[in-house]
């Protein structure tokens, strides 16, 4: 029997758009009260708005994740408002492509910061509460990039290599405190973050949409607590 998810407290990151903003909803929808991190408070402030008027509650913060000091101060504050948490969704990332010898060291540092040390920096902070309550969620989005690289994506890649092999060791040393960890592997969604923010009916017709992500995730959360899918991979049915 599929467990219910009223009244459970949740934190996503990247919360401001695409698949963040949608999972935040649909978490919503399932009566679960939302933490939501993103940079642009703009965003977060709508999402909020939207999240409440679903009859439950949310708060934000505008942070980097990339950064330990804001993502401390964030949890301890998002913490205040909403409770301890019972799942966390790592959905923060960037994507900057170019070939390995023409990409900026910068840049290439940073999506390796933003996209695998700022999960690090969210699930340090949150871990302690599941580990206390012994028991939750933690989701953690890879990508297709993940799995297989590509020309162009050495720094992306690289990032989403490493965030499967955390996923796969942190679900090793948590499992005796029933915690569950996934971690998903999308091909192409249509988000800002890979230029398909803007789909024609067509596109939406060929390529995942941020809804269909977070409907996925809702159905692995209310698996019953004995069961959880380690890692998945998502594809269109026909992108072409």
């Amino acid at each position: 029997m599929a467990q219910s998810l009223t009244g459970k407290v949740a934190l996503v990151t990247g919360a401001g758009r695409g698949i963040g903003r949608e999972t935040a909803l649909a978490l919503a929808k399932e009566g679960v009260n939302v933490g939501l991190i993103a940079r642009t408070e703009a965003s977060l402030k709508e999402v909020a708005a939207e999240v409440e008027t679903l009859g439950v509650q949310a708060a934000y913060a505008a942070v980097d994740v990339s950064s330990p000091e804001q993502v401390e101060k964030a949890v301890v504050n998002l913490t205040d408002k909403l409770g301890t948490f019972d799942i966390l969704i790592n959905n923060a990332g960037i994507m900057k492509k170019g070939s390995f010898l023409e990409m900026d060291p910068e840049d290439w540092k940073q999506t390796i910061d933003v996209n695998l040390m700022g999960v690090y920096h969210v699930t340090r902070n949150v871990l302690p509460q599941l580990i206390e309550k012994q028991g939750g969620d933690i989701i953690n989005i890879s990508s297709m990039s993940g799995l297989k690289g590509t020309a162009g994506s050495t720094a992306y890649s690289a990032s989403k290599f490493g965030l499967l092999g955390m996923s796969e060791a942190l679900m090793q040393e948590v499992r005796p405190h029933n915690i569950r960890v996934f971690a998903m592997t999308p091909s192409m969604v249509a988000t800002e973050l890979t230029g398909k923010g803007d789909s024609t009916e067509e596109e939406k017709q060929k390529f995942m949409q941020p809804e269909d992500i977070a409907e996925y995730m809702i159905a692995q959360l209310k698996l019953h607590p004995r069961i959880f899918i380690k890692t998945s991979a998502q594809w269109a049915t026909n992108p072409f």
